[in-house]
C-alpha cells in the first residue's frame, strides 16, 4: 500500500471515529443527566449536536446501501473501440474481474442472465475467484454458465495464487487459462491476438506481446495493471486488468480510497489511453474477504462491454 494510500485510509477512518465517538459520548451524557435527574434534552438539541447526529445518520445510510444495495448492484458499461487492424469483422469482448465468490451467494447467476444477454464473442476474466475455497463450486458453476461464440478466456489473480496447488478452478468452465500463452480468434476471415499472463509469470510478457503481430489487433489479460507503462506501444492495443476493485470504497470528487497498486490511483478504474495502448481496469464483481467489510460504496461492480470494430473513413 502506498503511503499516501494509507495516509488517506487512516484520515477517513479517524473521521469516522471521531463522529461515532462524539454521538456516544454525547448520548451518554444526556443518559447520565436523566438518571440523575437533571435537565438533559439541551444536550441532544443543541445547534451543533444537531450537526453531530444528521453527519452520523447520513453515515449510517451510507453504509447501510454500501452493504445491503450497491454489492447487488450490477453496471453494465459500453465502449466502442475503432481499430484501422479490423476492415470488416466486429469483436464483441466482455471483460470481468475479481470474483471473489464466497460461499454465500450474491449476484453471480444475475452476471450470467445479463452476459449472456449480451451475446458476446469473448469472455475475458482477469482474476481472484474465490475468498474461500469452498466457494469454488460456486465460481465454477457461475463460469461454465456463461456462453461466448467464439471463446472464453482467463488469468489468475493474487487471490487464486493461494489455490493453485489445490484447485482447478477453471476445471469444466469453457474458460482457457492464459497462464504466459498466446490465442489468435478469427471471425469472418479476420484475427485478433490474446496474450494471457498470471502473476507470476510478468516476466513472459514483453517476449509475449513482441511476438504477436503488429497489424493484428492484440489484446493483453493480466490481473494488475502495473505493466501497462512498459508494454504499451503500438503492438498492443487493449489491456484489461482488475485488481483494485475501484477502491471498492469511493469518496465523491476524490475516488478511492486504497487501491493497492503498484502506480496508486494513477489507474484506479475505468478506461485509460497509455500512449497508442487503450487501459481498462475493471471494478470487478465481488469484494475482499474478512476482515474487510462487505461493503461497495460508489465503486458498484462492473461488467465491461467492448466492440472493437473497423475504424471508419
Amino acid at each position: 500500500m502506498h503511503a499516501n494510500e494509507l495516509i488517506g485510509l487512516l484520515v477517513v477512518l479517524g473521521c469516522v471515529a471521531a463522529v461515532y465517538t462524539a454521538e456516544a459520548v454525547l448520548i451518554a451524557a444526556y443518559v447520565g443527566r436523566r438518571l440523575h435527574g437533571r435537565p438533559a434534552r439541551g444536550i441532544l438539541l443543541a445547534r451543533w449536536a444537531i450537526v453531530l447526529h444528521i453527519v452520523a445518520a447520513v453515515g449510517l445510510a451510507c453504509f447501510l446501501y454500501a452493504w445491503l444495495i450497491e454489492p447487488y448492484w450490477l453496471d453494465v458499461t459500453h465502449v466502442e473501440l475503432p481499430t484501422p487492424k479490423l476492415s470488416q469483422a466486429v469483436f464483441r469482448v466482455v471483460h470481468i474481474s475479481d470474483l471473489h465468490c464466497e460461499r454465500r451467494p450474491r449476484c453471480e447467476q444475475k452476471l450470467v442472465t445479463i452476459i449472456n444477454n449480451l451475446e458476446p464473442d469473448l469472455i475475458f476474466f482477469t482474476g481472484d475467484a474465490v475468498n474461500d475455497p469452498r466457494a469454488s463450486d460456486l465460481f465454477r458453476r457461475t463460469m461454465s454458465g456463461l456462453r461466448a461464440s467464439l471463446g472464453k478466456f482467463a488469468v489468475c489473480g493474487n487471490h487464486d495464487m493461494h489455490y493453485a496447488d489445490r484447485l482447478d478452478l477453471f476445471a469444466g468452465t469453457g474458460f482457457v487459462l492464459q497462464d504466459a500463452n498466446t490465442a489468435t480468434i478469427t471471425k469472418n476471415g479476420e484475427s485478433i491476438t490474446v496474450i494471457g499472463v498470471s502473476p507470476h509469470r510478468t516476466h513472459d510478457a514483453a517476449p509475449l506481446l513482441a511476438e504477436a503481430p503488429d497489424d493484428r489487433f492484440t489484446v493483453f489479460l493480466m490481473h494488475f495493471s502495473s505493466l501497462v507503462e512498459k508494454l504499451a506501444g503500438p503492438g498492443l492495443d487493449l489491456y484489461l486488468a482488475g485488481h483494485t476493485h475501484g477502491g471498492q470504497v469511493r469518496l465523491p470528487f476524490y475516488g478511492a480510497i486504497v487501491t493497492m497498486e503498484r502506480f496508486g490511483k494513477r489507474y484506479e478504474a475505468g478506461l485509460y489511453r497509455v500512449g497508442p495502448t487503450s487501459l481498462h481496469v475493471s471494478r470487478g464483481i465481488g469484494m475482499l474477504g474478512r476482515p474487510a467489510p462487505p461493503v461497495r460504496f460508489l465503486a458498484r461492480p462492473q461488467i465491461a462491454v467492448f466492440d472493437i470494430r473497423p475504424q471508419s473513413d
